[in-house]
C-alpha cells in the first residue's frame, strides 16, 4: 500500500525516517509534495524553484517507493524552465493549486501542455481552500472541464473536490466517456480521495464513488495528506482502517482495493495501463 499525498516543507529532511513512519503506518512509501511556491503564502512555501526541487529530492532519496511532486505556480515566471529542470532531476509529477487563476487559464495551459508532452502527471488541488483569501472560485470541480484540451494528459483531482464531491463525480464521469469516444486525446482524470471528506461525510463520499455505476476503480487514489517532517502514523492508519471498511461494506473487490491503495497511484505516475505487481 502506498500513501498517495504527503506534504514536505521547508527545513532539514529525513527520507529514511519517513519511510519508517509509513511502514509503521501500514504503506511500503507514497507520493511527496515539495513545499509550495511562494505566491501560497504560508508555512508551506519554499523560497526558490530550486529549493524546492532539492526539498523534495532529498525526502526521497534513497527510498525507492517515496515519490517526489513538485508543486510549480504555472503562472510564476520562467515556470516552463521550472518544469524542464524538474524533468532533468527526475521529478516524478507536478501539483497545483489554482489559488490565483482559473484552471483554463492560457498561461497555465500552456504548462500542462509540457508537462502532458513529458509523459508525467498532474495533481491538482480541488474543491474549498483553507486559505485567507476567497479564493475557492478557481477550485470547482467543474472548472477542470477545460483540461480535456490538453492531449496525453494524466491529472488528478485530489480530496474529492470536498464539497464539491458529487461534481467532481460528475466530471469523471464527462472525462470518461470523451476517453471512449476520442482516444486519440489519451486525457485521463483520476480520483485523489486524501480528506478533504470530514469523517461524517466518507461512507458516503467513497459510497457514491465505487457504486455510481462509471469506471472508475482503477482510477482512484489514497492519500492521507500527511506531513514528512512530523509524519502522524496513528492519523493515517485510521484513515487507512476507515476506508478499507467502506470499501468491504460496498462490495470493492480485492483487487479493487488493490488498486485503490497503491497500484492505481503507480499507474497514475507510470501511465501503464496495469500496475505493476505489488
Amino acid at each position: 500500500m502506498i500513501d498517495g499525498h504527503i506534504h514536505a516543507l521547508p527545513g532539514p529532511a529525513d527520507a529514511k525516517g519517513l519511510a519508517g513512519h509509513l511502514r509503521r503506518a501500514g504503506f511500503a512509501g507514497g507520493g511527496v509534495i515539495s513545499p509550495a511556491p511562494p505566491c501560497f503564502g504560508t508555512d508551506l512555501a519554499g523560497k526558490s524553484p530550486e529549493e524546492r526541487i532539492e526539498s523534495v529530492l532529498a525526502w526521497t532519496e534513497g527510498q525507492e517507493r517515496l515519490y517526489p511532486f513538485l508543486w510549480i505556480d504555472p503562472l510564476e515566471a520562467g515556470a516552463a524552465r521550472q518544469v524542464r529542470r524538474a524533468l532533468k532531476r527526475g521529478i516524478a509529477a507536478f501539483k497545483v493549486i489554482c489559488s490565483h487563476h482559473h484552471p483554463g487559464d492560457r498561461r497555465a495551459m500552456k504548462i500542462y501542455a509540457a508537462i502532458a508532452e513529458a509523459g508525467r502527471p498532474m495533481l491538482f488541488h480541488a474543491g474549498i481552500l483553507w486559505d485567507l483569501t476567497p479564493s475557492s472560485r478557481y477550485s470547482r470541480p467543474a472548472g477542470f472541464e477545460v483540461l480535456l484540451k490538453v492531449p496525453r494528459l494524466r491529472f488528478a483531482l485530489a480530496h474529492v473536490g470536498w464539497p464539491w464531491c458529487d461534481e467532481l463525480i460528475a466530471v469523471y464521469g464527462k472525462f470518461m466517456m470523451a476517453r471512449r469516444q476520442q482516444p486519440h486525446l489519451a486525457v485521463e482524470m483520476f480520483v485523489d480521495t486524501t480528506p478533504g471528506t470530514p469523517v461524517v461525510y466518507r461512507r458516503e463520499v467513497l459510497t457514491k464513488l465505487f457504486t455510481v455505476g462509471y469506471d472508475i476503480e482503477r482510477n482512484v487514489i489514497f492519500g492521507s495528506d500527511g506531513r514528512a517532517d512530523c509524519y502522524d502514523v496513528g492519523w493515517a492508519r485510521g484513515w487507512l482502517a476507515r476506508d478499507r471498511r467502506i470499501c468491504r461494506e460496498v462490495n470493492l473487490s480485492a483487487e479493487d482495493q488493490r488498486r485503490y491503495f497503491g497500484g492505481n497511484l503507480m499507474r497514475f505516475l507510470t501511465g501503464r495501463t496495469e500496475p505493476p505487481a505489488m
